[in-house]
């Protein structure tokens, strides 16, 4: 009995691995007869493994999907590969899969093997995940209802909430879902703008029903990788500035998230696109170079507005050291005159 369980696991691992099994070829790697590798299909078939036969010089075994998830048999490395998918999941952007991952990881880590417990706690106790503050996250059923509406290219009606906060309503053939960091986006032809669109999955609000079917249109750009790195490089912020640093531009090689591009053997121009001048500030200062600030005008205005704010605070810094140096000097006379 115990050899015919174990032959089954192993029928079964080799079913789970996607691909067509020809009876000869099952035998040969059970080391059984045709016969066997029949009669042990028909059993994992009553445990609920929906195994289909073709026949024919092209025919096999393979398994397939059914109506129950039946058990899965995984291998070490896949089974600790889900173990710390499905941590990773519980802390995601993603809400309302966070008990179901908590749950599923809990049964996952309860049948491992000693040797695999030991993997996954020291994976555990060693890895550390700082969220980003104030992360959007967005519904798990919203992202199922837009694959849902790409799979059946119908047209998606939903409210929107764009980066300045104005609200909008949008008509949308969606194309792909993307998810870029942290963040999940659609994108898609906007129908009324007549052009392909980016939007945020935590900024919409779906409505129902679908609107009507519609022809996939190529890809923007050709591909939808190629269009995300362009727009969401440049195109979706808001702030588009130009800098130039008084130094080559092979010293900023990986150091900016931006285009750097030589002007002369002594300065470069740096292109950088945000929602915030304080970021560009920031990466600027830490560059410790000199600079000046070609455009937009709204950046000039936060630089003076920030050295007025500094300039302030060193002021105030000199003042106390000065009054302190003179206190010093007082009491150093005072013990000099009280001493002589």
């Amino acid at each position: 009995m115990l050899e015919t369980s174990a032959r089954l696991l192993r029928l079964l691992s080799l079913l789970q691995m996607h691909r067509d099994w020809s009876g000869t070829e099952l035998a040969e790697r059970l080391g059984v007869t045709t016969r066997t590798v029949r009669r042990d299909v028909d059993r994992l078939r009553e445990l609920g493994y929906p195994v289909h036969a073709a026949m024919g010089s092209l025919g096999g075994y393979r398994l397939g999907a059914g109506a129950a998830l039946p058990p899965l048999l995984l291998d070490d490395d896949e089974a600790v590969a889900v173990a710390v998918g499905l941590r990773t999941g519980a802390s995601g952007g993603v809400s309302g899969i966070e008990e179901p991952s908590l749950r599923a990881l809990n049964k996952v880590e309860q049948v491992l093997p000693t040797r695999l417990r030991h993997r996954l706690s020291a994976l555990e106790k060693t890895m550390v995940a700082i969220p980003p503050r104030n992360a959007p996250t967005v519904d798990a059923a919203v992202l199922t209802a837009i694959s849902a509406a790409i799979r059946a290219a119908e047209t998606l009606r939903f409210d929107y909430v764009r980066h300045d906060g104005a609200e909008t309503r949008r008509d949308v053939e969606p194309h792909r879902l993307v998810n870029w960091g942290r963040r999940w986006y659609l994108v898609g032809w906007d129908t009324e703008r007549a052009g392909w669109r980016t939007f945020r999955a935590d900024r919409m609000a779906l409505r129902t029903p679908n609107g009507p079917r519609f022809t996939h249109r190529e890809p923007p750009d050709g591909d939808v990788t190629a269009y995300m790195q362009r727009t969401m490089g440049r195109d979706m912020w808001p702030y588009h500035c130009r800098v130039i640093l008084h130094a080559p531009a092979e010293r900023f090689a990986g150091q900016i998230e931006g285009t750097v591009t030589p002007i002369d053997e002594h300065r470069c121009r740096v292109e950088m696109a945000t929602d915030s001048f304080d970021l560009v500030v920031f990466v600027i200062g830490m560059l410790d170079v000199g600079f000046e600030v070609e455009s937009p005008p709204g950046l000039k205005a936060h630089l003076r507005k920030l050295s007025t704010r500094f300039a302030a605070a060193a002021d105030d810094m000199e003042i106390r050291e000065s009054r302190n140096r003179e206190s010093r000097n007082r009491e150093s006379g005072n013990r000099d005159a009280a001493s002589g």
